[in-house]
């Protein structure tokens, strides 16, 4: 087989989506991951360039489903090089505004979603990196782990959860050759960001880059397609801000 096995959570739409196709542009084999959006996940699986693409269900939240997903992708693509974990969820609740039960509920589904998933994910993938020989461990992250969400604080909080456990695991991880990177978005236009970027909302949002817009889904991919890539072993550990001068950290 040609090319690397790769495989990326939460890649039927959006920024999953384009990072997805960035990989099979590349020559990969690409597992698209979903949770209950299989009709979006074939139709990208077919319209990919290359052959040998595949998709996987799990709910990241599940550490079973979570299990079986690599163990799935790496045995249908003939092993695994590189995990990208982009999935997430994006919940309000305001803590003055959200009862006590509703706050818990909240916690739990975004901190198991956003930070044991990809956690979990990454646990399972290491053994198949280690028998490929190394490979490469990208987190999607936001730049709301470094300013604050809130009127979403599990979300801030999952997020900069998410930015140590890929610094712990590129120290841990680098003897095996394995390199660990993180890439933290600002907003970026999705149909998922189609309604918050609508009229005065989303003129206050693209305000906040001085280049008066938001991200593309492909701006990521490419850092993203990079960090993987052999010549960016040495950014292993870092954080990669990609918020168009929106959000900037000291």
């Amino acid at each position: 087989m040609t090319g690397r096995a790769v495989l990326v959570t939460g890649a039927s739409r959006g920024i999953g989506r384009a990072i997805a196709t960035a990989f099979a542009e590349g020559g990969d084999r690409v597992a698209i991951h979903h949770r209950d959006s299989a009709a979006l996940a074939e139709q990208l699986r077919d319209s990919l360039p290359g052959d040998g693409h595949v998709v996987v269900r799990a709910d990241l939240a599940a550490p079973d489903e979570v299990r079986a997903m690599v163990d799935g992708a790496a045995d249908r693509l003939g092993g695994l090089h590189v995990l990208v974990n982009n999935a997430g969820v994006f919940t309000g609740h305001d803590i003055l505004e959200t009862d006590y039960e509703q706050w818990q509920r909240q916690w739990r589904r975004t901190v198991d979603t956003n930070l044991l998933g990809p956690a979990n994910a990454c646990w399972c993938a290491v053994r198949h990196l280690r028998e490929a020989g190394g490979g490469r461990i990208i987190n999607v992250s936001s730049r709301g782990a470094f300013r604050g969400e809130p009127g979403a604080p599990a979300y801030g909080a999952s997020k900069a959860g998410l930015n140590a456990l890929g610094q712990s695991l590129a120290v841990a991880l680098a003897p095996y050759g394995i390199a660990v990177a993180t890439v933290a978005p600002g907003f970026v236009e999705t149909d998922m960001t189609n309604e918050h970027l609508k009229a005065e909302r989303g003129a206050q949002i693209r305000a906040q880059s001085p280049f008066g817009r938001v991200a593309r889904p492909e701006e990521i991919a490419g850092a993203v397609h990079w960090l993987a890539s052999p010549a960016a072993e040495w950014a292993s550990g870092t954080v990669v801000d990609l918020n168009g001068a929106s959000y900037l950290r000291t």
